[in-house]
């Protein structure tokens, strides 16, 4: 697909894994899971960026065992995922019209729910359009609030939410398609002024509504296709499901 380009968010450490291994690196079926995520972004897009920071060459010597057509962006410090997308707004070629934001983490994301994505984003005219689902646990996801006339709001992290907004089962995938012609701008404005003093790119909703971009949700109908993994146990389950599949 042309004019869009993919960053792929793969600099954490990922601490709940409890290994000292890069947590992109951890193996389902035998691959690095950050490799799941390149097979699906690459039958959408050539233009791929993977930002890397912990164990970066590791990670990278891994990626280009397969992928040597693969632009890498370091993020030194890891202080959110906001700051991980800015650190890949260098490597975003000018003739780039929107950025997908896909998650190293995630490893059952198809190239078809993102083709979706980016459909709705065009179909709709957004600036910012979501990747939504609903998880009957949604500990630990961010929320999406939505407003009276259920339009998004805002999106709420775990360690930020309320009691009430803990009560919300539709939640962020961490997935976004973003227009460039407001991308740097809408980066900027994210404060790290959180429990966690990060700057989530999730904030970029509320930024958008302020400054009247057009916010769009994409709810996918199947979780499993967003399951990120954050511990070992994540893991053996999304291997059991990708097992299945095959």
């Amino acid at each position: 697909m042309k004019n869009i380009s993919i960053v792929i968010l793969a600099a954490g450490k990922g601490k709940r894994m409890q290994s000292s291994k890069a947590k992109v690196l951890h193996h389902i079926c035998g691959r690095p899971m950050i490799l799941f995520v390149l097979d699906a972004a690459k039958k959408i897009s050539p233009n791929t960026i993977v930002v890397i920071g912990h164990q970066a060459q590791e990670v990278r010597k891994n990626i280009e065992k397969k992928y040597l057509d693969v632009s890498f962006a370091y993020q030194e410090e890891q202080r959110g995922t906001g700051h991980a997308l800015q650190c890949a707004l260098p490597m975003i070629g000018s003739d780039i019209e929107a950025v997908v934001v896909l998650c190293g983490d995630v490893p059952m994301i198809s190239p078809g729910k993102i083709n979706d994505l980016i459909y709705l984003h065009r179909k709709e005219d957004n600036h910012i359009t979501v990747m939504a689902v609903e998880q009957d646990n949604p500990y630990g996801y961010g929320r999406i609030v939505l407003d009276q006339n259920g339009f998004i709001e805002k999106i709420v992290e775990e360690a930020d939410a309320t009691n009430e907004q803990k009560e919300i089962k539709m939640v962020n995938s961490g997935i976004y398609c973003i227009s460039c012609a407001i991308l740097e701008e809408v980066l900027n404005a994210i404060s790290n002024n959180n429990k966690q003093n990060e700057f989530y790119l999730t904030d970029i909703v509320p930024i958008g509504i302020e400054n009247n971009f057009r916010v769009g949700v994409m709810l996918n109908q199947d979780a499993n296709d967003v399951l990120g993994i954050n511990t070992l146990e994540q893991l053996q389950k999304i291997e059991a499901l990708i097992q299945e599949k095959h």
